[in-house]
């Protein structure tokens, strides 16, 4: 069966996997299974029915040309990451990007690089508009 057209937000286990497969790029479900369980006990079976799991989501692409079947991610990261964010921004700061922007900063001590990243983007987004 193909992956539906508009996928459904990952859970923390899905995005643990995508992250897998945005670094090494397309992955057999042993090789997902050899990078996760390097940082927790896992099945290898839990992998193979989390990807399965994945593939009816739409969130990964399944390559069946092979015997072992290969995963690749449905969507980049960077469009996976901004869909996430704007769901929170909507969901727990009423739509407000500055009141996420302040809890961000108020929760975390950003360094001195990070900050002087952070001017160049608002400034860079302020010539945008």
């Amino acid at each position: 069966m193909p992956p539906r057209i508009n996928p459904q937000r990952p859970t923390d286990a899905e995005l643990e996997i995508l992250q897998v497969l945005w670094q090494r790029g397309t992955s057999t479900v042993r090789q997902v299974y050899d990078v996760l369980s390097e940082k927790r006990d896992l099945a290898y079976t839990t992998v193979l029915k989390m990807l399965q799991i994945m593939f009816e989501k739409g969130l990964v692409l399944r390559d069946e040309s092979d015997r072992s079947h290969s995963y690749s991610a449905a969507r980049p990261q960077a469009e996976v990451q901004k869909a996430l964010v704007t769901d929170l921004v909507e969901r727990a700061f009423g739509g407000s990007a500055e009141q996420l922007f302040m809890s961000a900063m108020g929760a975390t001590n950003a360094t001195a690089d990070e900050l002087s990243r952070i001017r160049a983007l608002l400034d860079e987004a302020r010539k945008k508009k």
